[in-house]
């Protein structure tokens, strides 16, 4: 699986464009403001010190895993640290989706898989009057999170604890429209699909769904192509650690790849 993932980063890495190499005036404007916007913020700066902490935060949590599907469920003990280390989206990339969240301004978004409530963190920073729904599966892991959102002192954020598909199909319902989805969190193939299929009912021609680990097995492949084969779905970006999907009406179909 270890050398599959390489295979594949490497083959994206030499036939992944940067700006300069689209054709499309909206991609191209999204990449030099939004993708390729290395600068710093003041807005991270807060974020990036509650990592800290986290990295060096001994305590024990148990662990549970949903994301084989709720009949495997798995109860592992790990110190937080651990999970900082291994399970954080790294600053390089929770900033990207704080900017990408920042250009769509989406009066709410939802965010699968909270986790220790980094990215959650970034995703509220971009509007303190947006409603930022997020979803944890481990109820310990969720404890910490909401520790961490108090301390940065964020209270734009509802935060869910159970099964994504348990309480997905419900937050659905009672949003008038999807303007933001990140999909993180369970990478099997039906479930990623399920997803997306639920969200399609209350996408607009400004909504963005991001898709987490796009190269992450067979399974989930094979779901990021069927996402951008869908005929509901206008373009589509591949930055190989996550997809971006967009909706926008009178634009032909078209497929990017970009370094990142």
């Amino acid at each position: 699986m270890l050398f599959q993932f390489i295979t594949d980063y490497l083959k994206h890495r030499f036939t992944a464009k940067s700006r300069h190499g689209t054709h499309s005036p909206f991609v191209y404007k999204l990449a030099d403001e939004v993708i390729y916007d290395f600068k710093d913020k003041s807005e991270y700066k807060n974020i990036e010190e509650q990592r800290k902490k986290l990295f060096n935060d001994d305590s024990v949590i148990t662990v549970t895993d949903l994301g084989a599907g709720s009949h495997l469920n798995k109860n592992r003990t790990k110190k937080v640290s651990q999970i900082a280390k291994n399970a954080l989206k790294s600053p390089r990339l929770a900033q990207l989706i704080y900017r990408l969240t920042k250009h769509t301004a989406p009066k709410s978004a939802i965010e699968l898989g909270t986790c220790l409530g980094i990215t959650t963190a970034y995703l509220a920073k971009t509007d303190t009057n947006a409603q930022i729904i997020t979803i944890e599966g481990c109820p310990q892991t969720a404890a910490v999170a909401k520790q961490n959102f108090e301390t940065l002192g964020l209270n734009n954020i509802e935060l869910h604890v159970g099964n994504f598909d348990l309480i997905l199909p419900d937050i659905i319902a009672h949003q008038p429209s999807l303007d933001f989805v990140y999909i993180d969190g369970n990478h099997r193939k039906d479930a990623t699909l399920n997803y997306f299929k639920w969200c399609l009912p209350k996408v607009n021609e400004n909504s963005l769904l991001i898709f987490d680990d796009i190269y992450w097995s067979q399974g989930m492949k094979e779901a990021w192509t069927e996402i951008k084969n869908h005929p509901d779905v206008t373009v589509t970006i591949d930055l190989f650690w996550i997809g971006l999907v967009y909706f926008k009406k009178g634009q032909a179909k078209e497929h990017f790849k970009l370094k990142f």
